[in-house]
């Protein structure tokens, strides 16, 4: 198993360059801004990309979730980070697209996201592992609408639908930083 977060804005990054309308590069460099960012743990790079009142959907978590449907306020979209990547350590992913579709309102991509989770934030979840201090891959296929407001110029926030549960059986996904390649630092 391997994970490459530069995989992440690879096919994003190529739709944009072969992108002639300036409304759809626009909404592309703005996902592909959000990407870089993600990656390299860059918060606040994250939340330029964004609207004055994002909100964030998670679906199939209950949508009165603060923390995984951050809505409102870019410090609620700063706290859902917060909570699900600096927090849990799980900073190391790949979303390997194998779609990415623009229009004039937003951009969609889809794909296969993996995460690489520390060993002891899955003990901390109740997930038994037989090595807390190894790192063991959540993998599931997600789709993410990527809406744009047009007047401000910049994200509303992600639309995020999921396909199975990434943690099933992730005791059998054990993963080691060797496996993980480097984030190319020109990102």
């Amino acid at each position: 198993m391997h994970l490459n977060p530069n995989l992440t804005w690879q096919r994003v990054e190529q739709r944009f360059e072969a992108e002639a309308d300036p409304i759809r590069k626009r909404n592309l460099g703005l996902v592909l801004a959000h990407m870089k960012a993600e990656a390299q743990m860059d918060i606040e790079g994250v939340v330029a990309t964004l609207t004055e009142k994002p909100r964030y959907r998670t679906y199939g978590t209950p949508e009165d979730n603060p923390v995984m449907n951050p809505e409102g306020s870019k410090d609620a979209v700063r706290a859902f980070y917060d909570a699900t990547i600096v927090q849990t350590g799980a900073h190391r992913l790949e979303f390997d697209c194998d779609r990415v579709i623009a229009d004039e309102g937003g951009v969609f991509t889809e794909g296969v996201m993996r995460m690489a989770y520390p060993g002891r934030t899955l003990v901390g979840m109740g997930i038994e592992v037989d090595d807390p201090d190894a790192y063991y891959l959540h993998e599931s296929r997600m789709g993410i609408v990527w809406p744009v407001d047009g007047r401000e110029e910049r994200l509303t926030g992600e639309e995020v639908y999921s396909v199975g549960d990434g943690f099933e059986g992730i005791a059998d996904r054990k993963i080691s930083l060797e496996d993980i390649v480097e984030l190319d630092p020109a990102a």
